[in-house]
């Protein structure tokens, strides 16, 4: 398999495992959805929790990437960029493919501390976090690191909560706390 045909691979398996999650998506299912043999995949990824991981590598590259992205076209300063995506995560859970985070999924159906796939979904939200901090120092916050947590887990809880209510209250219902928490950077 070429390595253009491998990151297609990737690329296909992304939705099926953000659909369906990770035990519950089989290999055979992988094939027959990607149109890809086993035997093929095998020659690429050892092993599922190989694919797994290929999978996870991307989702956070581009979900990071998009949500910084938008962060920057939506607000012009550190702080507003901070409010912002909770808007931002608003209009995500209005999509008909929202289904809550990947990595909060990976996290849940692989919870032994030092699996590959915990250790990724983790390092996917410290290095959020570390964004949330850099922001967070360039808008002279007093306590950078602990407002990157705060608001870290303010992204984390609406994100779940959306997923299981089905609506975007809780976006709304976060930013609310996040300016309470900002409200000296005003």
């Amino acid at each position: 398999m070429s390595p253009n045909k491998r990151a297609e691979l990737v690329e296909n398996a992304l939705p099926l495992f953000y659909r369906n999650g990770f035990h519950a998506t089989g290999m055979d299912l992988v094939a027959k959805e990607t149109g890809v043999s086993k035997t093929s995949i095998y020659k690429h990824f050892r092993t599922k929790e190989e694919l797994i991981l290929a999978v996870l590598r991307l989702r956070d590259e581009s979900f990071r990437n998009w949500l910084c992205r938008k962060m920057e076209e939506m607000a012009d300063t550190p702080a507003g960029q901070l409010l912002v995506m909770f808007d931002i995560l608003e209009q995500w859970f209005l999509e008909d493919s929202f289904r809550g985070c990947m990595f909060i999924k990976a996290s849940a159906e692989f919870q032994d501390q030092g699996d590959a796939i915990n250790l990724h979904a983790f390092e996917h939200k410290r290095l959020l976090e570390e964004h949330f901090r850099t922001l967070a120092e360039q808008a002279n916050a007093s306590n950078p690191c602990q407002l990157a947590r705060e608001l870290l887990l303010l992204k984390e809880g609406a994100i779940v909560l959306a997923a299981m209510s089905h609506t975007t209250a809780p976006a709304k219902q976060a930013k609310q706390v996040a300016q309470i928490l900002m409200a000296d950077l005003a």
